[in-house]
């Protein structure tokens, strides 16, 4: 053993800190007695030394190594009292991560000494005497050093924001541009290849599951599967090292990722898990936070602290109700916004985020931290608004500053264009960026983040193709995912050759892709569904690490090709005509000084929506009619007074749809119908004589005064020839 300085050092900041003379290593915990430092080889598997941090300070453990240095391999062995009974469960025989490790060395090999209680007794009560070191990840020092250069963030406004959901590794796998050696990588991510297609798209910011260094369950593996979203995170600063094409450099190379995607114009935001991590209930594992102080980072039974509140459904909750708790979580957050500098965070399972001991509180203190902080305060918060625990269910319930997933926009239109009864009502809020839940305290039509598929669900192709769930390959009997899809597989389950049920589909796809892109709020994308990626009917592929989840580029048909450039087209729309995305959520109410509504509902033979009509079951066919001249901005923007007016019709016969009469010296173009996708100039339309809408179709057409509506004409122009050049598709 090799024998070194210590010195006492300093509690602040907590982690491994290099200084450029040597490092400081500090680390909280209330109920430890003594805390061990653990150095290793270069390769993080033989121990070199164990040195006792000197020093306690405000609970946490602190020393100084003059000769320690970015590449030093760590770990920490805790010592305290073993009473699982009281919450306590300090075991020194196993080797623990940092919480605040900016790089991981190794992967988790499972084995019985990786378990503070003897596994083979089943007993959690026992004490485990095995060393755990050989078998688990180690912490690197890093140094923090990285040239930027003239990276800028795109800084997009929200009411411009189209969020692109995908994965680092399945967007790029099977990308036949990128080399091998770069496929599944941040490397292939930041690649010119996919950020062309990106930017070609329209999209303005990639939402990236999560990134954080996570565990592969033992279950899982077992099955020869492995965690491919990523919900079970262990280390809340460290980038994961499968993404990196060097392991050794997964801190510089995700950094090298947010500066070729910033320079593409596309913000990076985070799936973030902080509700849970990967230690499990009080069977699993001993990895870090566990075994640092149980009783402080996790959520206990008041009365049975042996037992974890499981709000999350996972085994364990983070508790941020302590206050060190939640430091780790917005030191973690600030740090991936400062030094890693990405653009926003979208929260798993939040409403935990927000629960207090009495509940969820919108002006709890992760909450209230976030909304003063100075940096989290500016940068995009998305919540997914719900979880298992009691009151999980918060959408429109987070504070001013939040954006949330509305999962009742999904619901709505996915019920919607299948043809469900009594829809209409609930549609036109939803379409209105559901006013009814989020127009409160000053909050945005943007705080409603709108979409129709995500990773956890079918994707939009397997939306309109499957009416049942088909996930047997993930080994569980068919049991997992959701039963309540919505989906309608129009005829056929799964592939079909019947061209009729083939166009319906496509068509179908138009329809809720134009419906997303088309309504106020935030639409997110996911990724794929704009040339109809399958998974085969599998709506859960968290474990399918394969091609069931892998882009398959090489795959796209005509199809799909034709949907990209539809895709395309709508958000070029939706950007060039800012009455598509308002500032101010829309009313109804009558302008007496312009005598116009922000918004009118209309009925197929051109009346204005009344009670009945909407409480009619079989309402299935409305309009939407917006007057962008309506509370006009004093800023004046390109096709700022435009007034659009959308038409949908979920019936499956023709609809004739009386057009309202256009004032004097102007008429109606036509910009979409999702029944003709190839429209590429604004077309006119003769008053008079009503629009036949094709069974199941949408159409968006604009009011073009014939003089002086020059920007008008541009903007729609620019816009539908948008979808006459498809994103570049990869060779």
């Amino acid at each position: 053993m090799r024998r070194t300085r210590i010195r006492e050092g300093l509690p602040f900041p907590l982690g491994a800190s290099w200084d450029g003379l040597g490092v400081n290593f500090a680390l909280f915990s209330a109920h430890a007695t003594r805390v061990e430092l653990c150095l290793y080889d270069d390769a993080g598997e033989t121990e070199l030394e164990r040195i006792e941090l000197p020093e306690y300070t405000d609970e946490v453990w602190h020393g100084y190594l003059p000769d320690a240095r970015p590449g030093t391999i760590y770990g920490y062995r805790v010592h305290g009292p073993h009473a699982p009974e009281a919450g306590h469960r300090f075991n020194p025989h196993k080797l623990l991560l940092d919480p605040y490790a900016r790089a991981i060395v190794g992967d988790l090999t499972w084995g019985p000494a990786c378990f503070g209680y003897q596994l083979e007794t089943g007993d959690d009560l026992t004490f485990d005497t095995r060393d755990s070191g050989p078998l688990v990840p180690k912490c690197r020092v890093i140094d923090p050093a990285f040239t930027w250069g003239r990276e800028r963030s795109p800084s997009v406004a929200w009411d411009r924001t189209v969020i692109y959901e995908t994965h680092v590794k399945g967007m790029t796998r099977l990308h036949p541009a990128l080399p091998e050696e770069l496929r599944g990588t941040y490397a292939g991510l930041a690649s010119a290849e996919v950020v062309d297609y990106l930017r070609g798209l329209g999209v303005t910011a990639v939402e990236l599951l999560p990134v954080h260094t996570f565990l592969n369950d033992q279950f899982l593996l077992d099955k020869g599967l492995s965690n491919y979203w990523g919900y079970n995170t262990i280390a809340f600063f460290a980038p994961g090292r499968r993404y990196a094409h060097n392991p050794a450099f997964a801190f510089s190379e995700f950094k090298q990722m947010v500066a070729r995607l910033h320079d593409g114009g596309l913000e990076v935001i985070l799936d973030v898990v902080y509700n849970h991590t990967a230690e499990g209930n009080e069977r699993g594992p001993m990895l870090s936070f566990k075994g640092i102080d149980n009783a402080s980072y996790y959520r206990l039974l008041p009365d049975q602290p042996r037992y974890y509140i499981n709000d999350t459904g996972t085994g364990n909750t983070l508790n941020l109700s302590h206050p060190r708790v939640l430091q780790m979580v917005t030191d973690s957050l600030r740090y991936w916004a400062t030094e890693m500098r990405v653009d926003g965070f979208r929260f798993d399972l939040a409403t935990i985020l927000g629960r207090e001991d009495h509940g969820f509180d919108e002006g709890g203190g992760f909450l209230d931290s976030c909304r003063q902080d100075p940096v989290l305060s500016r940068v995009k918060l998305i919540a997914e608004p719900w979880d298992c625990g009691p009151g999980g269910y918060q959408v429109g319930g987070f504070p001013p500053g939040w954006a949330e997933w509305n999962d009742r926009f999904r619901d709505t239109v996915r019920a919607f264009w299948k043809g469900d009864e009594g829809q209409a009502s609930d549609l036109a809020c939803r379409l209105a960026a559901s006013g009814d839940m989020f127009d409160r305290r000053g909050r945005k039509p943007w705080s409603s983040v709108n979409f129709i598929t995500a990773h956890d669900g079918f994707t939009l192709h397997d939306l309109v193709s499957y009416n049942d769930k088909h996930n047997e390959a993930n080994g569980e009997g068919g049991q997992d995912g959701h039963d309540h899809n919505l989906s309608w597989n129009h005829g056929a389950e799964g592939p079909t050759d019947d061209p009729a049920i083939i166009a319906l589909r496509e068509r179908q796809k138009r329809n809720m892709l134009a419906t997303l892109l088309l309504s106020q709020g935030t639409p997110m994308l996911l990724g794929g569904d704009e040339f109809g990626r399958s998974q085969a009917g599998n709506n859960n592929v968290y474990c399918q690490d394969n091609e069931t989840s892998w882009v398959d580029w090489a795959g796209i048909n005509a199809e799909g090709r034709g949907l990209a450039a539809f895709t395309r087209k709508l958000i070029a729309l939706r950007q060039n005509f800012p009455v598509l995305r308002r500032a101010r959520f829309l009313n109804g109410a009558l302008d007496e000084e312009l005598g116009i509504r922000d918004v009118s509902w209309l009925t197929p033979s051109g009346t204005e929506m009344e009670n009945g009509h909407w409480d009619d079951p079989n309402a299935r066919c409305f309009g939407m009619l917006l007057d962008g001249r309506a509370r006009a901005t004093r800023i004046r923007r390109p096709a700022g007074d435009a007034t659009l007016l959308l038409v949908l019709n979920a019936h499956h016969d023709v609809v004739e749809f009386a057009l309202p009469e256009p004032p004097a010296g102007q008429r109606w173009l036509l910009l979409v119908d999702t029944n003709t996708p190839e429209l590429d100039e604004p077309e006119p339309f003769e008053f008079g004589h009503p629009y036949l809408v094709t069974g199941r179709s949408l159409l968006l057409l604009v009011l073009h005064p014939e003089a002086g509506g020059r920007a008008i004409l541009t903007a729609a122009r620019t816009a539908l020839l948008a979808g006459t050049a498809p994103p570049p598709f990869p060779a």
